[in-house]
């Protein structure tokens, strides 16, 4: 679906910098470039072979030189959009940027929007919408996993496990319709059994690829972690040790924090939001009381709670309120100040929290630090850590629409199972087939596409 129209636009991020690069795609998009670029060497950019960086000069009309630039044509379609592309690489001044652009403008291009680049991709079937998404997740990672996961839906892993699931499932539609329409043929017997063999064995594929959705919306977005616990027991210290800098001021006193102090950091791999709350406990202190009741509030939003403890005491009356409050929530407990003597309370949690879930730590000398670490690893990860065979579904709209396609399945089991019609399975599997196409884009409307796109930076 090659587009009629040239597009132009700056595609490196905006300010000045070293370098900045201006996208042509189009039609007229060599057209368009002859106009302004003129080689050192004197000769046209179609002299040279596809993909060649010529190096000369961008004139305006009245041929005064603009900028000393690079430029390279790649022919479509093997260039981005799988049109015919032009990309000019001039200084990063924002100055320079907008000439060359409004030059393009005035040769016939039109401004690009947002996404559009990788919308003509799309469009022209140089990928599917999968990766298209990906080139967004990958722009915005938050760590070098989440990165990780996004390269590997961009190289199509999860396009392809879909391709073969909607095969399998065109497969059973096949079958089902040749006995609906052709009763009194001769065709392969396709007996209730196998027909639920199929529709399971494709229901666990996706259930299986639905397994690494939590983590991997954790990995793009960032796990939400609140430190709580009664004053002075060292959350502000962990938090300082976590973040390897003073971030937060820590003192004898108590309350010396008293609002939520919140960061971003990378742990193990995994990008956390971590918040130091205001410690939880009874105070007449007007300002300190507002502190807890944000501290409070707090554990409403965050997916995971660290619950920090004093274990050089006994615990106290607040200690025991926070245990309450947390129960129910995903939560690790951190017996702190195990450098100042053996923890008095790590046997007397024990007796109501799984032991797997207490780590004992000293903030002050980092000793188990690194069990939190790993503990934090396993939480996302679960019993299966990233390796290359793994997928992590990071979009919420493909996880939703994965989820829709395994309840539309579950349903085409049922009616198999209950001797249902062939035409109740095919129903159903046919809207699993549809509802995966979505997520691929073989299938989805056209007011989606745009709305995906849209999301997109202009120049991408």
């Amino acid at each position: 679906m090659i587009q009629e129209d040239t597009i132009s636009a700056v595609t490196t991020a905006p300010g000045n910098a070293a370098v900045g690069i201006i996208r042509i795609s189009g039609p007229d998009s060599l057209k368009i470039t002859n106009t302004i670029f003129f080689a050192a060497s004197g000769k046209k950019l179609e002299a040279y072979p596809s993909h060649t960086m010529v190096y000369g000069f961008i004139k305006d009309k009245n041929g005064t030189d603009i900028d000393e630039v690079l430029t390279v044509y790649m022919k479509a379609p093997r260039s981005y959009t799988a049109e015919d592309v032009v990309e000019i690489q001039c200084h990063g001044g924002m100055q320079s940027l907008r000439h060359i652009l409004r030059l393009t403008y005035t040769c016939g291009a039109r401004p690009a929007e947002p996404g559009e680049f990788t919308k003509r991709a799309f469009l022209n079937g140089r990928i599917d919408l999968i990766q298209a998404e990906a080139v967004m997740d990958i722009i915005n990672s938050k760590s070098s996993a989440a990165l990780k996961i996004a390269v590997q839906q961009q190289e199509g892993f999860l396009s392809g496990k879909l391709k073969g699931i909607r095969k399998e499932l065109k497969d059973v539609i096949v079958h089902l319709e040749a006995v609906i329409d052709y009763p009194e043929e001769d065709i392969e017997d396709v007996t209730y059994n196998e027909v639920t063999e199929a529709i399971r064995k494709a229901e666990k594929e996706t259930e299986n690829l639905l397994k690494g959705a939590h983590t991997g919306k954790i990995l793009k977005e960032g796990l939400r972690t609140a430190i709580i616990g009664r004053p002075n027991v060292g959350k502000s210290s962990l938090l300082n040790t976590l973040l390897k800098e003073e971030r937060a001021l820590v003192s004898e006193f108590e309350g010396t924090t008293r609002d939520v102090i919140e960061e971003q950091l990378v742990i193990g791999g995994i990008p956390v939001l971590l918040a130091d709350t205001a410690g939880i406990h009874d105070t007449e202190d007007f300002v300190e009381k507002l502190g807890v009741e944000r501290s409070r509030a707090f554990l409403d939003k965050a997916e995971l709670i660290i619950v920090v403890l004093d274990g050089s005491t006994p615990l106290t009356l607040d200690d025991q309120s926070i245990l309450d409050a947390v129960k129910g929530k995903n939560a690790v407990y951190v017996v702190n100040k195990t450098d100042i003597a053996e923890s008095k309370i790590t046997d007397k949690i024990a007796e109501h929290i799984p032991r797997e879930n207490i780590i004992e730590i000293s903030a002050k000398t980092k000793e188990g630090i690194d069990l939190l670490e790993n503990w934090l690893q396993e939480y996302v990860y679960g019993s299966n850590r990233q390796s290359d065979e793994e997928i992590y579904i990071q979009n919420e709209r493909q996880i939703s629409l994965l989820r829709q396609a395994q309840e539309s399945l579950n349903d085409a089991v049922d009616a198999a199972e209950n001797r249902l019609p062939y035409d109740c399975l095919t129903i159903d599997v046919d809207r699993a087939l549809t509802l995966m196409g979505e997520i691929t884009g073989e299938t989805v409307r056209d007011e989606i596409i745009n709305e995906i796109f849209a999301r997109f930076c202009v120049g991408k």
